[in-house]
């Protein structure tokens, strides 16, 4: 049995898990920043990604 695999699975089940539970209880001005927090996050990801990229090529 593949350990490192299923503590991945069991890792990735639980942030849905909290993900969903936060949503869920979140009153709707919460649920709006929360939404645009995770917006924010997921650009600046994606732009230090873009800039590893570039300094690799």
């Amino acid at each position: 049995m593949n350990y490192r695999s299923l503590a991945k699975g069991a890792a990735a089940g639980a942030a849905v898990g909290l993900a969903c539970y936060v949503l869920s209880n979140a009153r709707p001005m919460k649920k709006m920043s929360i939404k645009r927090d995770a917006g924010k996050a997921l650009k600046a990801a994606g732009n230090l990604l873009d800039d590893i990229k570039s300094v690799i090529m």
